[in-house]
């Protein structure tokens, strides 16, 4: 086996596999983001419609889509198996624990944050992302995803499971993204501050970034 295949099966080659690519989706979330909160101009979806075109039929934009995908499911193996290590690591419970003293709750239940991402992210793919590309496929064409989110948010059941998988994703990132960086050994004295700061403003303004989208079409902010 050779030296960089014993890296990626190590603990610690899966916890920097973990880590870069969660900044890579970290980096997709600012993207996506800032596309969808081209919602707020409220011009009737134009200005979204504008850059989800751009982004929908670019070809150097649809070929980065590939890695995008190849980094999810990545990231979601990887994630799998390290829960998978660290259960088997101790099958038997402590007598008496205090793992609260070390860690923040979160911190220990990324596994089921993620999972909550994970069938969060099927239904949003299911909403979107799929029957758009399985359009341009058939026909050539891209559906109006603006009028598509305008009706979808319709419903109130489908605005608070995109609130809760939103609540779910700031819980994952308040640990993930200052994780990632001490994964790869960016954490320093001098700024670790920095990282925790930006950390945990990241980790506040997209997910509330992203809920406040569904919440403003349901509410009629935004038509």
């Amino acid at each position: 086996m050779s030296w960089f295949s014993q890296t990626l099966t190590s603990s610690i080659g899966k916890k920097l596999l973990m880590a870069l690519t969660g900044l890579f989706l970290i980096s997709f979330l600012v993207i996506h983001a800032t596309i969808n909160a081209m919602i707020f101009y409220n011009d009737g979806g134009e200005t979204f419609s504008h850059w989800g075109h751009f982004m929908g039929t670019n070809p150097i934009i649809r070929t980065l889509e590939i890695g995008l995908v190849a980094g999810f499911i990545i990231h979601i193996a990887d994630g799998l198996i390290l829960w998978k290590n660290n259960r088997e690591a101790r099958p038997v419970g402590y007598a008496v624990s205090n793992a609260s003293a070390n860690s923040t709750w979160y911190s220990r239940s990324m596994g089921l944050l993620g999972t909550l991402l994970l069938i969060f992210l099927v239904i949003h793919t299911s909403h979107f992302w799929i029957p758009n590309r399985s359009n341009q496929f058939a026909t050539g064409e891209e559906l109006d995803l603006y009028q598509m989110m305008l009706d979808i948010f319709q419903n109130p059941i489908v605005v608070l499971i995109y609130v809760l998988g939103c609540v779910s994703l700031f819980w994952h990132l308040l640990h993930g993204f200052k994780s990632a960086f001490q994964s790869l050994g960016l954490n320093h004295v001098k700024y670790n501050g920095i990282i925790s700061w930006i950390g945990t403003a990241f980790s506040i303004v997209i997910p509330i970034l992203f809920a406040l989208m569904p919440i403003s079409i349901y509410l009629g902010w935004v038509k």
